[in-house]
């Protein structure tokens, strides 16, 4: 006779088979038959339970984008799945496979509007909104497909969140334990050869190439980086990319002296990326540009249309054009890229104190060690002024730019990595966003290093106010607690420091201890240089 189990049971069977071995969450009413299958499946699953949906999705993207692998968690229908939104749609702009395991009301129920418990109009498409993938699960025998299926897509191609739904009377519905298939990653795209020599043949008249890499290449460093020395070309990166060619390889341009040279590319070669960097924030092409990329997503095909387009994994393409350069000899220019960087650095070093805290950390932080932006003057400068020396080392919300991401993130990036450092660093508006996780990295012993600098404002709504609304300030100055005090109520380690030096200290003293760590930075309201005009560049004269 069949063993028989749930859908709870069998959708817990399918994350194990996927090699899910984390969920983050907070169980409800909707969801109890999956939240006790999850208790069944003892060590096999760990479940954190988090102080908010939003905290329960967010560490979910911390682990997926730290890592390339599913984050997983799970939130109650309606209210919950709405709370957990933006983390959804930021695993969605970042290309991180975040998936939600939600419920719907009765079967019977859906889309009558009787008004039931935690109700949507159409929760499905409110997912389907804000993710690669959204599916039901109507009937126990069919969990097996479906979670498969969600997985694949999420896995395929370009990845991204999905989500899964299952009525309330269908998680706890038992019947024959069902096969479990494994939903995985597509075969990528053959890597075309015409395409290939076409892209060849502009390399080979190029003089000034330049390699610009995305979050989609965090697999190709040494293949990237084996092109850039082969072609004494330069790489850069702005956010996702950042760490797939090391800060200090000869060949690694920061993005503020990538600008510079930037006026003598003849030929860009996109690997992995939107080009968000030289077509929204340069707003300024060479004459006679040509642009190359390689992309497994086709669309981007579309969206951006190159010269030549090479539909395939960045791994794949980029070593496809590695063969078909090979051979290739150019002179050393990685003099010319230091002199660069020397003088980039040089210019840059004005936006303090931002710079000087960022140096603090990095001097602190191992060179394995991860690092968690924020959407705050400390964050902006990061993404040019923090070397990265890894992929998926240096942690960012890609374009959704969400303010509060950080520290939530960061603790699951820490599940991900317990034997690596994790700093997070926050802004005081945006760490009272997710403040109340600071009791699940207590309660799970999730050992991040939060550091929040404080000037008691949003600091970039204060600048624009101050200097485009002539000082008509409206809801940009902020009152805040006490955050050592805070942080000492819920049982963390916490610090004030006020330099940079003190800053560093604090950091190697956290990083010996085996707990979480709160560090507040006390900053001058008002005080920060603006990074923008290292971010937004200046359109350079013809």
């Amino acid at each position: 006779m069949s063993r028989k189990e749930t859908t709870g049971q069998a959708m817990t069977r399918s994350l194990v088979t996927h090699g899910i071995d984390t969920v983050f969450g907070i169980p409800g009413a909707h969801m109890y038959d999956f939240n006790d299958a999850l208790y069944g499946a003892g060590d096999k699953v760990r479940f954190i339970h988090t102080r908010h949906e939003q905290g329960a999705g967010y560490m979910a993207y911390g682990y997926a984008k730290s890592t390339g692998r599913i984050g997983a968690y799970t939130v109650v229908p309606g209210p919950g799945v709405l709370n957990s939104g933006a983390a959804l749609c930021t695993a969605y702009g970042a290309n991180a496979p975040v998936l939600c395991i939600t419920g719907n009301i009765m079967s019977h129920l859906i889309g009558q509007g009787r008004g039931q418990l935690h109700e949507l109009p159409d929760q499905l498409a409110t997912m389907r909104g804000i993710t690669k993938t959204a599916e039901r699960i109507n009937h126990q025998s069919e969990t097996g497909p479906v979670m498969a299926g969600v997985v694949s897509k999420m896995l395929s191609g370009r990845q991204g969140p999905g989500a899964v739904e299952a009525p309330w009377d269908v998680f706890g519905q038992s019947g024959p334990e069902i096969d479990l298939p494994v939903g995985s990653r597509a075969l990528s795209p053959v890597v075309n050869p015409d395409a290939i020599a076409a892209a060849a043949a502009l390399i080979s008249g190029a003089k000034n190439p330049m390699i610009m890499v995305g979050g989609g290449a965090a697999d190709a460093g040494a293949e990237i980086a084996a092109l850039a020395e082969l072609l004494q070309a330069p790489v850069t990166a702005h956010r996702s990319g950042k760490g797939i060619v090391a800060d200090d390889h000869p060949n690694y341009l920061n993005f503020v002296a990538a600008y510079e040279y930037w006026k003598k590319v003849d030929v860009l070669i996109g690997i992995g990326s939107r080009l968000e960097l030289q077509f929204m924030r340069w707003k300024w092409l060479p004459k006679g540009l040509k642009v190359i990329r390689i992309d497994v997503d086709p669309t981007e095909m579309v969206r951006l249309k190159p010269d030549v387009g090479i539909v395939s994994d960045a791994k794949a393409g980029a070593q496809a054009l590695l063969d078909a350069v090979a051979g290739s000899s150019r002179e050393d220019r990685t003099r010319e890229f230091a002199e660069l960087n020397t003088e980039a650095r040089s210019r840059f070093s004005a936006v303090q104190p931002q710079l000087a805290y960022l140096d603090a950390i990095r001097e602190a932080l191992p060179r394995d060690g991860f690092f968690v932006e924020e959407i705050c003057q400390m964050g902006f400068t990061a993404r040019f002024a923090f070397p990265v020396y890894g992929p998926r080392q240096y942690v960012t919300c890609g374009y959704q730019d969400n303010l509060g991401f950080g520290f939530n993130t960061a603790l699951g990036v820490k599940v991900a990595h317990p034997d690596k450092a994790v700093i997070s660093i926050s802004g005081d508006g945006g760490f009272l966003f997710g403040v109340q996780e600071l009791a699940t990295a207590v309660q799970h012993k999730i050992n991040v290093i939060a550091v929040v600098f404080n000037n008691s404002a949003y600091g970039n709504v204060l600048r624009d106010q101050k200097q485009a609304y002539k000082g008509r300030y409206l809801g940009s100055d902020l009152t805040n607690p006490d955050f050592v005090a805070l942080g000492e109520s819920f049982g963390i380690r916490a610090f004030r420091v006020t330099s940079p030096g003190a800053l560093k200290d604090a950091l190697e003293t956290a990083l010996s201890l085996d707990e979480p760590v709160l560090i507040e930075v006390p900053v001058e309201k008002g005080s920060e240089a603006s990074p923008w005009p290292f971010i937004h560049a200046a359109p350079h004269a013809e």
